[in-house]
């Protein structure tokens, strides 16, 4: 039998309180009714201050709440898996993944991966499945190509990316799913990509080297608490997904001679989070892609109300986070914040070409900070890489609407190089709040072509001429007559 409470009429609780209070309390379970509805309350108050967070994007992403535990667990282990480093536990991941898939209705399954050496081939996902890897847990991928399965190339791409025909698949994989979560103590999946990046410079191989995790045309997927290292190729590729998040990451390659080793490329995706990790490759640590030239054209399914935040970054020969080369489906409503970029190449990137059409814009940055990179910000309009001669070349691009806010750092060499074209002009760019130590004492370090937009107050260094001036209050304090002004210096 359950307590019940009828709430007392104001006069009742005018005449009476005084000997109803102790009547309340002295209930003990009436007490912890009460006190469980005023922590329910509070946790309520506590997600919905949460998902007030979520306003940042123009249309607010769906919330998504932490995933419930599993009604149905498995150890890798009860499918016969030997964690040694050496046996071939293809079959016993396999094996796992059938027996959740089969729990879908029933709320689906966690595969546990206990400590050790778990080398494999390729496996799929399913839905509703959580793959938890504990502590020291390491998920190997065998390096023969012979095992890796082919697959047709991506359709917004339509061309193997390296090579025509078909690809190479993930190593982790997953097509048409729903409620995925890939999670841990912090295990690792390693996609011991050594023999790949040599045969890829070799020109040894016949197909465009496979990700390390893909997840296709899924929704309601969460990525935490793990490492990912040594990918083959690009290391999280969501493609075409809906709701995810990734955050807590440790995405891990060699700074050098690791080719196209991208920490996370979210391409043609929405509503997306991505923070609180660290990630340090040979290539872009983050890429927004949404399709190739003709091909995603075509396809037309934008990345877009994308949240990138609370990052640290390093990319040695590419740039911490790009937007394209690949955006021909188009990429808007991202943010930008709270990144720490060190010692790389290049800070912040937009790169496209003719032939890409789409556009991107409606891109925030703010709270930046460049530690030792050789060009701080960067738009370039001429990344002329083509997947056939199939493009349209007056297929121009849209760049527009782009915002730096809180730019900071030190030994920078090109704090800022925009580089739009009589075809690619870049449009209503605003900067407001930098201050940016160089490391090159020469002139041009602000570079600018055909670029129209906004200063907002005193920044450093010096902008170029093609920018408005305004002050704090929003004044106009001088109008630029040279929107089409080219002082762009490959040279420094």
């Amino acid at each position: 039998m359950v307590d019940t409470l009828t709430s007392p009429s104001p006069s009742m609780w005018r005449f009476h309180h005084r000997r109803w209070i102790p009547t309340l309390f002295s209930s003990y379970k009436t007490l912890f009714t009460l006190l469980w509805i005023v922590g329910f309350t509070s946790v309520f108050i506590w997600q919905h201050n949460v998902v007030e967070g979520f306003l940042i994007f123009r249309r607010p992403l769906v919330s998504r709440s932490f995933p419930q535990l599993r009604p149905f667990s498995f150890n890798l282990t009860d499918f016969g898996a030997v964690g040694d480093g050496i046996t071939l536990n293809t079959k016993a991941f396999e094996d796992a993944v059938s027996a959740i898939s089969k729990l879908g209705k029933r709320g689906g399954g966690q595969l546990n991966v206990p400590a050790g050496k778990w080398l494999t081939a390729p496996f799929n996902l399913t839905s509703h499945m959580t793959l938890f890897l504990a502590e020291d847990a390491v998920i190997l991928a065998i390096d023969d190509e012979k095992y890796w399965p082919l697959m047709p190339p991506l359709p917004s791409y339509g061309y193997g990316r390296e090579h025509g025909g078909p690809r190479y698949g993930s190593f982790i994989h997953g097509q048409h799913l729903k409620d995925i979560v890939i999670t841990g103590h912090n295990g690792t999946i390693n996609g011991q990509g050594q023999k790949w990046w040599k045969k890829f410079r070799q020109k040894r191989l016949n197909h465009t080297r496979g990700p390390l995790v893909q997840i296709m045309w899924s929704s309601d997927i969460l990525i935490s608490n793990i490492t990912l290292r040594d990918s083959p190729f690009w290391t999280l590729h969501p493609y075409d997904c809906k709701n995810v998040t990734i955050r807590n990451m440790t995405i891990l390659a060699p700074i050098f001679q690791a080719p196209n080793t991208d920490g996370i490329d979210p391409d043609s995706c929405e509503d997306m989070i991505i923070e609180d990790s660290y990630i340090s490759v040979g290539d872009d640590a983050i890429a927004i892609k949404s399709g190739w030239d003709q091909y995603g054209i075509a396809y037309g399914k934008p990345s877009k109300n994308i949240l990138i935040r609370n990052l640290v970054v390093r990319s040695m020969v590419s740039a911490g986070i790009s937007i394209g080369s690949e955006m021909s489906g188009g990429v808007s409503n991202v943010t930008i914040e709270n990144i720490l970029i060190w010692k790389s190449r290049r800070a912040v990137r937009i790169k496209t070409a003719a032939g890409r059409g789409a556009y991107v814009r409606d891109i925030k940055y703010r709270n930046i900070t460049f530690d030792n990179v050789r060009v701080g910000i960067i738009i370039k309009t001429d990344y002329n890489e083509h997947p056939d001669k199939g493009y349209n070349p007056k297929a121009f691009p849209v760049i527009r609407d782009i915002s730096y806010r809180s730019i900071y750092g030190e030994g920078v060499r090109v704090p800022v190089r925009i580089q739009g074209s009589a075809d690619i002009p870049v449009r209503n760019v605003s900067f407001k709040d930098m201050s940016v130590g160089i490391a090159y004492k020469k002139k041009h370090i602000f570079q600018c072509a055909y670029l129209q937009g906004r200063v907002i107050g005193s920044i450093f260094p010096a902008p170029c001429k093609n920018l408005h001036l305004y002050d704090e209050q929003g004044r106009l304090v001088r109008k630029s007559n040279s929107e089409n002004a080219s002082d762009i210096d490959y040279d420094i």
